[in-house]
């Protein structure tokens, strides 16, 4: 049964440009879009920014460079920058797979938004999307004031399940096709007094590759039920700090609240196995230390792929394809994380539990176009982050926090030519990308 509710409610109409969401690829849409003169309203369902780089608490970044030269660049690389400049002990040289401070990171984009002009909207969920001749009129949010209607002439969804487009009844695409089998999901934790000395000078790095090290002990230890693969990415944040991108979680529907909301709890008590477990295992580093923090936001990292203009594909990143509507480059390897049956062969040493694709050389790349990012046949909606038009084995790897950032600034930097127009896909293209150059995207 269906309850019906009525209620008239107030409208806003004071934006030019509306983002959803505020991760990595909703800060730098909101930013570019601000920069470029619009009136922009960032909307985001926490009480923070930066997404899984903040309140996820994934304690570091995906490289940044080709391993030759930095690759993702303008918006991206100034908030990469700034946040290195407050960790004294990362080095202004380092590009690759650098450690996060989620309070730092939290307090840089709040800094980039609010310079730029952005308003931004927290403890706010958008619930509803009203459409008309393939566009949208209106969001309604909802927050503490109530429902309020939010009239907007360009949309951007950069919500990391691409609510909006769903909201649109856009057509997308989910997990492979024919189910609900998606890559696992990981919620990260951060302990602290840590043995620095010892985590630094520990003679086998803890990680999924070194079958040696202990966490391989841990998931095979009867003590830790949860634990059941030896996924352990880790950096040092902080002073004595460690943060834990750890263990996998799998089955989980995104779409599904009592799914994410009984793997939040889940993911609580695996963060309390894993650290007993490293305590055990490797008591001359984690003995005396205690479990800090578990993130707010459970580590999604599959879920709905919009039907886009262009499908970019994994026979495009094997080709090292560029197009001419590109808007960025990427380089990062084809991250798609193992299923339970995989898991299981990694455990036995029979899978190293990779794709089986050869990673790129150094500076190779392949090209993001634009229409990647333009739902097929809307007028005034845009998407960026992990949810643009891809097949599943590349969301595997833009999906990651500095791609975010470049498809970001691309939305946001489009957006501002399509309020000209009111249609995103007849944008010009080399306006767009000379844009895009002159605030340091960096594309072939």
């Amino acid at each position: 049964m269906k309850i019906q509710f009525q209620k008239e409610i107030p409208l806003n109409n004071s934006f030019d440009i509306i983002v959803a969401g505020g991760g990595p690829a909703g800060c730098s849409a909101a930013i570019a879009a601000a920069r470029g003169g619009a009136r922009v309203l960032l909307v985001e369902a926490s009480g923070a920014l930066g997404g899984m780089g903040t309140i996820g608490l994934v304690p570091a970044w995906c490289p940044f460079s080709d391993k030759l030269n930095v690759i993702y660049r303008g918006i991206a690389l100034e908030v990469f920058d700034k946040m290195k400049a407050c960790m004294k002990h990362v080095k202004n040289d380092h590009v690759d797979w650098v450690p996060i401070d989620p309070e730092v990171l939290k307090r840089v984009y709040d800094e980039l938004v609010s310079d730029a002009g952005v308003t931004v909207l927290f403890h706010t969920q958008v619930i509803s999307a009203t459409c008309e001749d393939n566009a949208i009129s209106y969001l309604v949010a909802s927050n503490k004031s109530g429902l309020t209607a939010l009239e907007g002439k360009i949309f951007i969804d950069c919500t990391g399940d691409a609510d909006i487009v769903a909201m649109a009844d856009l057509p997308f695409a989910f997990g492979d096709g024919n189910s609900k089998d998606l890559q696992p999901d990981t919620h990260c934790f951060t302990l602290s007094n840590v043995d620095e000395y010892n985590y630094m000078n520990a003679p086998v790095l803890l990680h999924m590759k070194n079958p040696d090290c202990a966490a391989y002990d841990i998931a095979r230890s009867d003590q830790y039920p949860l634990v059941t693969d030896a996924h352990c990415c880790h950096s040092l944040i902080g002073p004595r700090t460690v943060g834990f991108n750890a263990g996998h979680l799998w089955n989980i529907d995104p779409l599904d609240p009592f799914s994410v909301s009984e793997a939040m709890m889940k993911g609580r008590q695996l963060a309390y196995q894993y650290h007993q477990g490293l305590k055990e295992f490797l008591p001359e580093i984690f003995g005396a230390s205690f479990l800090t923090a578990t993130a707010s936001a459970m580590g999604i990292r599959e879920s709905r792929r919009i039907v886009g203009e262009y499908t970019i594909t994994v026979e495009d990143y094997l080709s090292r394809r560029s197009f001419p509507d590109e808007i960025g480059r990427n380089s990062y390897f084809l991250d798609v994380h193992i299923s339970q049956k995989e898991r299981d062969k990694v455990m036995t040493g029979e899978s190293d539990g990779e794709e089986g694709f050869k990673r790129y050389a150094p500076g190779e790349s392949h090209g993001i176009p634009y229409r990647c990012l333009i739902p097929k046949g809307f007028k005034n909606l845009l998407v960026a982050g992990k949810t643009i038009s891809s097949d599943r084995q590349i969301q595997g790897s833009v999906r990651v926090m500095p791609v975010c950032l470049v498809t970001g600034q691309a939305a946001g930097t489009a957006a501002v030519l399509a309020l000209r127009i009111g249609d995103v896909k007849n944008v010009e293209v080399e306006e767009l990308r000379n844009i895009l150059r002159e605030n340091g995207a960096y594309f072939e």
